[in-house]
């Protein structure tokens, strides 16, 4: 998988780099993330792109972070339930890694091997904002944890909905206070302060300048099905250039 060069104050070599664990002829499909603030429509357009795709006759696989495994999903509630509590900044770190390795091997891995587009609800990137960001464990620790944790695999596309700030915090609590159950809810990381979500939303920001080559940037509180065309004809063309989808036929010169 193709490596780009880190365009930030942090080392180049906290990047990750290919290894071993999961070699390059892996990388035969296409690995697709979404990434936001919760409540910013990233997860309703995931599901609109892969019946997209799946129209056109690709072979999705669609999973999520945390989770996607049933170990993954056992973390998963560990983390997002409001009831979790005093719950360590780098026991957090280690878990969400935990649940994405586990990912990687069982899912994301296989999917791609096998030519499949992989569409991801989160991956890295989230936890560089939630965690080096929201709880300022900084990026460089993330990053170190990635290149150990995941191989060195690297979403070949990210888009990054950033709805109004406001909005989405909004939306996501009122969702999650919807959802709640006596049982448990997934509403522990709306329950931070508005500081919180803001150094989320800062760091998301920070990731988009620095990786622009990989990380397409979505703003603003538009249709659904506007976003959704937008999303599509990005994706599209981006499966065409990589030989995922044919390319259209040129247009004739009269």
């Amino acid at each position: 998988m193709q490596v780009r060069e880190a365009r930030s104050p942090l080392r180049p070599d906290l990047y990750p780099k290919p290894c071993t664990l999961y070699p390059v002829f892996m990388a035969r499909g296409f690995f697709l993330t979404f990434e936001g603030l919760d409540g910013s429509g990233k997860s309703t357009q995931l599901r609109k792109l892969a019946v997209h795709l799946e129209a056109q006759g690709l072979a999705v696989t669609v999973t999520r972070q945390p989770g996607g495994t049933r170990i993954g999903d056992r973390i998963r509630s560990l983390l997002l339930d409001s009831k979790t509590e005093s719950l360590d900044a780098m026991t957090e770190l280690g878990l969400m890694f935990s649940a994405r390795a586990q990912c990687i091997a069982e899912v994301i891995a296989p999917a791609l091997h096998g030519g499949n587009v992989v569409l991801c609800d989160r991956f890295t990137d989230s936890t560089e904002a939630y965690q080096g960001g929201g709880r300022q464990l900084g990026s460089e620790t993330v990053l170190r944890m990635h290149q150990t944790m995941c191989g060195g695999l690297n979403p070949d596309l990210t888009l990054l909905l950033l709805a109004d700030f406001d909005q989405s915090l909004h939306r996501a609590r009122r969702r999650n206070d919807r959802s709640a159950t006596a049982e448990g809810d997934e509403g522990r990381f709306e329950r931070e302060d508005e500081l919180f979500h803001r150094r989320v939303y800062d760091k998301y920001r920070e990731i988009a300048a620095r990786e622009s080559a990989r990380v397409v940037l979505i703003e603003g509180d538009r249709p659904i099905e506007a976003i959704h065309r937008q999303i599509a004809a990005l994706v599209d063309e981006r499966l065409r250039s990589v030989g995922l989808l044919p390319r259209l036929p040129a247009a004739s010169v009269r």
